[in-house]
């Protein structure tokens, strides 16, 4: 079990928190706020715990619900801590991949979007595709953006070699901070970038091999 299962704690330094923080409230715009994975919820009551209660920006939750134990009821009861209303966050139970479509269709358009869920390339390249619903002025932030994690790094470095009009807003430890500066183009992820993402996850998972017979040995 995750460790932020039993403290409840957020999974961001000090320094990430702090850039975090200063970018929600940053943002002139109350459109929808969106986390894609939110383990026991520690980051999102501090996002939540940002603005005044009258103030505060309706938030949507995109997480399988399946990292561990009673998922759900431990992030509902870490807000209540907070004292916070869960019944005000709205928890979509499914991967990013299935949730997105659905998100479509309703029309939503984000000002603000958090992206700290399965690391792996392809779900991180999945996870981009959410960009499309970001509005331009808007905020995505990237947590554990580095080269310990390979899928997300190269990932958003993509994105942000092939899309000017997302640029770097602010960079924090492993967090990254991208505003999006104008409508994009062409989609945040096409078929060239889905199988760069699918040739790499072949590569990282021999990686991860090696890694743990060298360990085990």
């Amino acid at each position: 079990m995750r460790e932020c299962a039993t403290t409840l704690a957020a999974e961001m330094s000090s320094a990430e928190h702090q850039l975090l923080i200063e970018s929600l409230v940053s943002l002139a715009g109350r459109r929808l706020h969106l986390e894609i994975g939110t383990a026991a919820g520690g980051t999102l009551c501090a996002m939540l715990g940002a603005f005044p209660t009258q103030d505060r920006p309706r938030f949507v939750v995109v997480d399988p619900l399946k990292y561990f134990p009673n998922q759900l009821e431990t992030i509902q009861r870490n807000l209540r801590e907070h004292q916070l209303d869960p019944e005000k966050v709205e928890f979509r139970a499914a991967t990013s991949a299935k949730a997105l479509p659905e998100a479509e269709r309703a029309g939503d358009l984000f000002d603000f979007i958090l992206v700290d869920g399965c690391h792996r390339i392809e779900s991180v390249m999945c996870d981009l595709k959410w960009g499309r619903l970001l509005a331009p002025g808007g905020l995505i932030c990237f947590h554990d953006y580095a080269p310990k994690f390979p899928g997300v790094k190269m990932s958003v470095d993509r994105l942000l070699k092939k899309h000017t009009n997302y640029v770097i807003d602010g960079h924090a430890d492993t967090l990254l901070v991208v505003r999006k500066t104008a409508p994009s183009r062409t989609p945040e992820v096409d078929l060239s970038d889905e199988w760069y993402a699918r040739f790499w996850s072949v590569s990282h998972r021999v990686t991860r091999k090696i890694n743990r017979w060298k360990r085990a040995a």
